[in-house]
């Protein structure tokens, strides 16, 4: 018995000691990769470090009003407005900051004027009119304001200062009728977000700035790089046969980042709208958001080319080689132009004038004459094909049309009667529910049939590959156009051709995404 207490005894110990060792593993995996995963954010753009202590830096500052008597005894309770003024207000760029500060600070003074307007009017009447005229302008100023909200241009530009301006409005309209001197409260909570709107543009604008404009302009440059990238992996992967997982990330990479950029575009060129001029260079954020437009237009044929890769009927490898060559140097010179694009806006310099030059000219032709020079592989045997489409086409019409016979072998007349009618319409509809479930189970069965014994030529998939290529050097002229407009108009230095340099195409990881700095808007104010 004492054996086997003290084997028991060890047991229960092993047992802890195992839970407890397992549980600090959890806690070791646990802080490595919380630590790991902070330096990862920070180490992506270090931009966001900074804005964090900003952040840190306001809210102490700000809190001064309360931790401060001499401050405190000048605001009061009223100072916790300028937390909350920062904690809203202080966004990542200086241009989403003056967007929301301008409409909060804009929001509340109209609001405040309107509420003392209201008392002003209601201050020498009976307490039932003062009530009567309050309801009836809460629900015209909520309903108006509620309406503008669906207006485009106010929507785009000023929604969140209607949004301010209508709770500031109602919260010190409805509080005057209970509230003695409800005015010097609006004044005070007007002067405390004053206080902190000014420390948010101090931060935003003087301190490290970060610029809206700078970041669309250089996610811009990002997505040239990135469609080209995904452009030189797509062909690459599609003559070299070989799946390889970081290509196929990098080509779906490349245009993702283009197609889903229509609202963060939107959005940074209206924060760039607020900006001031903080450099010698004009910034054109409405040819920017062109340049978008033009940009996820090319992607979609990237999209269409990289569908090519997936397909379930594919050209054979044989076929693939004979214009691999061509096909390459096509690829290569849409992505360099593409590079050369990106480089030019980085520098802000004009591109060169032969950027579409001779040598993708002599790819297209080259990829012509390639395809001309094999014929037989685009026309396939439509002997046979038409022969199969006859024999199918024939077999249909004959079960459609074939006429029905009595017992005798003689086609039945169209005059029947009553009894045989009614039997033949009970016969006929149980032989419908018959032929319903037999067609569904051969439904797949003869698509399968038709498809195989179609003589489809081997080189039409690569046809429709090829095609694509095609396009994307057309939709190339389009992208073009639109980043020298870009440049005209913002004043980009004229191109010199020994400044510049040879680019160099590597498929190499994408720079970081520059939206995924913009937080989302808080829930409520």
């Amino acid at each position: 018995m004492e054996m086997n207490g003290n084997g028991k005894t060890d047991m229960v110990k092993s047992n802890r000691e195992g839970c407890l060792l397992e549980f600090s593993g959890k806690v070791k995996r646990f802080s490595s990769r919380f630590w790991r995963d902070i330096w990862k954010v920070g180490q992506d753009d270090p931009r966001r470090v900074i804005h964090a202590v900003k952040v840190g830096l306001s809210l102490t500052l700000v809190s001064l009003l309360y931790l401060m008597d001499p401050l405190f005894n000048g605001t009061g309770s009223n100072a916790i407005w300028a937390v909350m003024t920062v904690v809203v207000v202080l966004e990542f760029t200086a241009g989403a900051t003056l967007y929301k500060g301008m409409n909060r600070g804009l929001g509340t003074l109209l609001a405040g004027s309107l509420a003392f307007l209201t008392e002003f009017i209601t201050a020498k009447s009976g307490k039932i009119f003062h009530a009567v005229f309050i309801g009836a302008f809460v629900f015209l100023i909520g309903a108006i304001c509620t309406y503008m909200r669906f207006f485009p241009y106010i929507k785009k530009n000023y929604d969140y200062g209607v949004v301010i301006f209508l709770l500031t409005f109602n919260l010190l309209t409805v509080s005057s009728y209970r509230v003695e001197d409800v005015l010097k409260i609006a004044h005070d909570r007007f002067f405390t977000i004053v206080i902190g709107c000014a420390v948010c543009l101090f931060m935003t604008l003087l301190v490290f700035p970060i610029w809206s404009s700078e970041d669309l302009h250089n996610s811009t440059v990002g997505k040239l790089e990135g469609l080209a990238k995904s452009i030189e992996a797509c062909v690459n992967e599609y003559f070299n046969d070989s799946e390889i997982k970081e290509q196929k990330d990098l080509i779906y990479k490349g245009y993702k980042s283009v197609l889903d950029s229509k609202s963060s575009d939107e959005s940074m060129a209206l924060y760039a709208s607020w900006e001031p001029t903080h450099s010698r260079h004009r910034f054109p954020w409405q040819q920017y958001v062109k340049v978008g437009a033009v940009l996820r237009q090319f992607g979609y044929t990237v999209v269409a080319l990289h569908g090519c890769l997936q397909t379930e009927i594919q050209a054979p490898q044989s076929v693939r080689v004979l214009f691999k060559d061509p096909c390459i140097r096509l690829a290569r010179e849409v992505t360099k132009a593409l590079m050369e694009l990106a480089n030019s806006m980085r520098n802000r310099q004009q591109c060169s004038p032969e950027i579409l030059s001779d040598h993708l000219h002599e790819a297209l032709q080259d990829l012509n004459t390639a395809i001309k020079c094999q014929p037989r592989l685009f026309l396939g045997s439509n002997c046979n094909q038409a022969t199969n489409m006859l024999a199918l086409a024939s077999a249909h019409a004959a079960h459609h049309n074939k006429p029905e016979k009595d017992g005798g072998g003689v086609p039945t007349s169209n005059v029947k009667t009553d009894s045989s009618t009614l039997s033949e319409w009970k016969s006929k509809k149980m032989g419908e529910q018959g032929k319903e479930n037999e067609r569904k189970m051969l439904r797949p069965q003869s698509s399968k049939i038709i498809i195989t014994s179609l003589d489809f030529s081997e080189a039409l998939p690569f046809a429709a590959f090829a095609s694509l290529l095609v396009e994307v050097v057309a939709r190339l002229d389009n992208v073009i156009e639109e980043v020298e407009e870009l440049g005209r108009i913002g004043c980009y230095k004229e191109y010199n051709p020994e400044d510049s340099k040879i680019v160099v195409v590597k498929c190499e990881k994408p720079p970081p995404d520059v939206t995924l700095n913009q937080l989302p808007p808080l829930a409520s104010d």
